[in-house]
């Protein structure tokens, strides 16, 4: 291990910006003093500002106190009832707050507060928020299919990142508002909370019910065209950040009809404009499954790639989907259907060999990602006509092990869909759905269908029960396993794993838990940390495979309970509490090659399947180690990636070749380097892990780390072209 070097202590160390440092520049400077360990004597850090995919936020710098004689002679005036006068600081006396009156309330008029607080209306201003103002447009078109108004829906995506949606509908109305005295479509367009979904005259189900989705896409554009083909011709008007730039003019003849809209998302709000054709592609097929017969058309004229989505078996299809990496242990896919209130219940069920549950839900075609009511009388539904079914069957032993919810949905594939005059959605990005009466709805049509499916089927109740009964004594197997862990802990190594290097600070919203690749790397980031709030797991090797294992086999290996302890939240639907998680931070940090790349997927799944909390509480990060290490004298630069390289390496003569060292492995770094490039809250880069969709991620760790191997073969074959950093 190279030998460490000393630690510089910059007097005026600068902040880090929003954008990621690229380089770190290091000079080494004699009247330094040596620091005992990186970062020991730093304080620790308040609650960090979480980010959302990059720059972790740096320390800011305390105020400084008022004088102490300052101090008391402003609290002994007030107590004598006297107004003191402002305390003079280094000359300077701090200005007075300004006046809070009547004039200081401010009213946004139009779309002004939609462009003051994007993120309360798309979620965020990053990719998220920036592909929600497509799928706000094209649930437009998906509403007029679910009124039976529309066959087919196109999407392009342009070169000069503008979006085109074209769809087949009725045509929004262009005519004269009886109130407004303006075209109808220029009130669709410019008006908050306008639109023809508040009752159920139009649209009897629909997505959009708060009126502000297209509005809102034409706020945060820069611009947006709008052409409607009704009434025998065809209107067009143009907008401006939400402005309209003329009135609705009729400019042709259509015989057709239906609404085309193209918008270019405004680099203002937007981190990025450049929308991600896999995501909108996945995001299209969603609806084209949930919207039996629907074709859905995407084109991107960057690259010239184009699909096609139209599937007539539905919900059906969807399953068979979502399963084609897994092997199914019961077929064919059962599908239920009916009707209750006016509202529809639909649900596509199939259960493989494995042994992670993966459940989708959708109110009126919008992926409810946080569940709801519907999800909550779904599962009721499942596990009631399973028992009951198997009890009268005598499927179940009587000195058998009782089967519960969590058996019943292991190794589930599951699609379930409503349709429903007026969902309450928590929300404009509507994540999860609150009507009250989903829940008896939706237990009373599943529950019938599946009790009549197990009476016509036998064989598929048989292939589930059995399925149910192995999960419940695997279960179990796991509780045994998890007691014998705690008195084995107990008694040989306290409660926390002997390996781990723990931090000296108690509060879990200061505390980091890097969990390293490799003893040698692991003896560096001990050395290299700030004891203070940052605590080094060193993991040995690759850890198990969850994806192919049951949790009782889990749990005998030994590094996976050693991070169960080291994270204290217990594991399990029964067990696990987020309150006693000892580490606000959970961090990945692996090696920049093959193998790291692996043990980091490793880590993902299991932490994916067995700790979702986790990641969807803004718990788990993966650190970002510097590829590239350049030297020349004393001074030392750092490249994360090949573009920056050269970057750096421009700044050299050409007759000077700078010292290029290539990082293959965090044992290469000294603690020295580690620190400062890659621990250092103040300079280094993390990227916070999140569930985009959930559908897309449990395909993509099912096809990566599933027993099935032609699924994997398929996407290696697909994606080779574009690997990076291949170590041969």
């Amino acid at each position: 291990m190279p030998k460490k070097k000393k630690k510089t202590e910059d007097k005026n160390p600068k902040k880090a910006s929003k954008k990621r440092v690229t380089a770190a520049s290091t000079k080494r400077k004699t009247a330094a003093p040596r620091r005992k360990s990186a970062g020991k004597a730093a304080a620790p850090m308040k609650k960090a500002a979480r980010t959302k995919l990059k720059k972790t936020a740096p320390h800011g710098k305390p105020k400084k106190a008022l004088r102490k004689t300052a101090s008391s002679r402003i609290k002994s005036e007030l107590r004598d009832g006297k107004t003191a006068d402002a305390p003079v600081e280094n000359g300077v006396a701090p200005k007075k707050a300004p006046a809070y009156d009547a004039a200081q309330i401010k009213i946004l008029k139009g779309l002004e507060a939609v462009r003051r607080r994007p993120a309360m209306y798309v979620g965020s201003t990053d990719q998220r928020g920036l592909h929600h103002l497509l799928y706000e447009v094209v649930d437009n078109s998906i509403d007029e299919a679910l009124a039976g108004e529309c066959t087919t829906v196109d999407v392009v995506l342009r070169r000069d990142t503008t979006v085109t949606v074209t769809d087949n509908g009725r045509g929004i109305p262009v005519k004269r508002h009886p109130r407004a005295r303006k075209s109808a479509l220029q009130i669709v367009m410019t008006e908050l909370h306008a639109g023809g979904k508040f009752d159920d005259k139009v649209y009897k189900v629909a997505g959009g019910l708060h009126g502000v989705g297209v509005s809102v896409v034409n706020a945060l554009s820069e611009y947006c065209v709008v052409e409607v083909r009704r009434d025998g011709g065809v209107w067009r008007q143009e907008y401006e950040r939400g402005k309209p730039k003329a009135p609705v003019k009729r400019v042709g003849r259509a015989k057709s009809t239906g609404t085309q809209t193209t918008f270019k998302p405004d680099s203002r709000i937007f981190e990025t404009v450049e929308m991600d054709y896999d995501t909108v592609a996945h995001h299209l097929r969603e609806l084209a499954f949930l919207n039996k017969g629907l074709k859905i058309k995407v084109l991107d004229e960057r690259t010239g790639h184009e699909d096609v989505f139209q599937y007539k078996g539905g919900l059906k299809a969807f399953v068979e989907y979502l399963n084609r990496a897994r092997t199914p242990v019961s077929r064919p896919v059962i599908v239920l259907e009916g009707e209750r209130d006016h509202v529809v219940v639909e649900a596509g069920i199939q259960y493989h060999d494995g042994y992670n549950e993966s459940i989708h839900t959708y109110a009126n075609n919008i992926n409810t990602t946080e569940g709801g009511t519907h999800l909550t009388g779904f599962r009721a539904a499942l596990t009631n006509a399973i028992n009951e079914s198997a009890a009268k069957n005598k499927l179940i032993k009587d000195n058998g092990p009782s089967i519960t919810g969590e058996d019943v949905r292991e190794g589930l594939t599951a699609v379930l869909s409503v349709k429903l005059p007026s969902p309450q959605f928590e929300g404009q990005t509507k994540t999860k759905l609150g009507n009250s009466e989903m829940k008896g709805i939706t237990q009373s049509v599943v529950y019938e269908s599946l009790v009549d499916t197990f009476e016509r089927r036998p064989a598929i109740l048989r292939a589930i029960v059995n399925k149910a009964v192995v999960a419940a004594q695997a279960r179990e197997a796991a509780r045994k396993a998890k007691e014998l862990t705690r008195r084995k802990t107990a008694l040989e190594s306290g409660s926390l794993p002997g390996k781990l290097a723990d931090c000296s600070s108690r509060d879990p919203k200061e505390c980091e838990l890097f969990l390293v690749e490799g003893p040698s790397a692991g003896g560096s980031a001990k050395q290299g940390r700030d004891r203070a709030f940052q605590a080094i797991l060193p993991l040995r090797g690759k850890i198990l495979n969850v994806e192919k294992t049951r949790i009782d086999k889990m749990l005998q290996n030994e590094e996976i309970c050693t991070i169960i302890l080291a994270l204290g939240t217990g594991i399990g639907a029964e067990e696990f509490n987020l309150s006693k998680l000892r580490y606000d931070k959970i961090i990945l940090m692996t090696d920049a090659d093959v193998d790291g790349a692996h043990i980091r997927t490793l880590l993902l799944t299991f932490f994916y399947r067995h700790y979702r909390q986790l990641i969807e509480g803004g718990h788990l990060y993966i650190a970002q180690p510097p590829l590239y290490g350049i030297r020349d004298g004393k001074e030392e630069l750092y490249a994360y990636n090949d573009k920056e390289l050269k970057e750096i390496l421009k700044r050299f003569p050409a007759e000077k070749k700078p010292r290029i060292q290539r990082y293959k492995g965090l044992g290469e770094m000294n603690p020295e380097q580690l620190w400062k490039t890659t621990m250092d809250r103040e300079r280094r880069t993390l990227v916070e892990v999140e569930i985009a969709d959930a559908a897309r991620a449990d395909k993509m760790f099912t096809t990566l780390m599933g027993g099935a191997v032609e699924p994997r073969r398929e996407f290696i074959e697909s994606h080779a072209k574009e690997v990076k950093n291949l170590d041969i």
